[in-house]
């Protein structure tokens, strides 16, 4: 989710923007303000993404605003003025809204938004990186998220993305089985099919060429097989 507030001296341009914002899935509202000192404390204290900033309002501007925000999260400017765009611009604002503000564009601002925070995401946390051999980093739609190798059963390949089972619930990350396997631990994990990587501490039985963890019930491919039951002294 992507965590925005709304600030603006207009009550009714507030209403507006919040009744779009709690439109779009992966926008979570979690503060409203008129005051952009408080906008900016409320930064200083709590996790914000992206911020929809008025510019013409009393006390500070928008721009003044972003001077003091200096880069801390994203922004979308919202305003009657166009004259303003190009200074937004060399702030380097996601993108400028003309009020009135339609739903659509509205949308593909939050849109753009979503792209430009999870590209920034990924090139802070190299994606699926090794945590002092205990765990990984796995970029999710929406966050990256930490996953302990001690919690994994298996992994799988879906088409383009990859499922991970652990002892807690799935995690799908859109990434490759390979690029999976090359961050697992060699001594715990074992790739036994084209589209199943498996933890070996996790296996209940095997049964003929298929392993069962858990309720799943996982085969093994011919090219693995070798070297499998030569990995389990069998």
């Amino acid at each position: 989710m992507i965590r925005c507030i709304i600030v603006d001296d207009k009550p009714l341009a507030i209403d507006i923007l919040k009744e779009y914002a709690s439109k779009i899935s992966f926008l979570e509202l979690v503060h409203v303000t008129q005051n952009p000192l408080n906008a900016l404390e409320y930064i200083r204290s709590h996790p914000v993404d992206l911020v929809f900033l008025d510019i013409q309002m009393p006390e500070l501007n928008g721009i003044q605003f972003m001077k003091i925000l200096n880069g801390a999260c994203k922004v979308i400017l919202t305003t009657a003025y166009s004259e303003y765009a190009l200074e937004g611009y060399e702030h380097d604002v996601t993108d400028y809204l003309l009020k009135p503000v339609s739903f659509e564009r509205f949308y593909r601002a939050a849109e753009k938004a979503r792209k430009v925070i999870d590209a920034a995401t990924v090139a802070t946390v190299p994606e699926n990186a090794a945590i002092e051999n205990h765990g990984l980093f796995v970029k999710t739609e929406y966050k990256i998220q930490r996953i302990e190798f001690a919690s994994i059963l298996y992994v799988e390949a879906r088409q383009n993305y990859v499922v991970i089972v652990t002892t807690g619930g799935q995690v799908m990350s859109l990434q490759s089985i390979k690029s999976i396997e090359e961050k697992l631990p060699g001594n715990t994990f074992m790739r036994v099919h084209k589209s199943y990587i498996i933890s070996l501490h996790k296996i209940d039985t095997i049964e003929r060429s298929r392993i069962f963890i858990g309720e799943a019930v996982i085969p093994v491919g011919d090219s693995y097989r070798e070297a499998f039951f030569s990995r389990l002294n069998t």
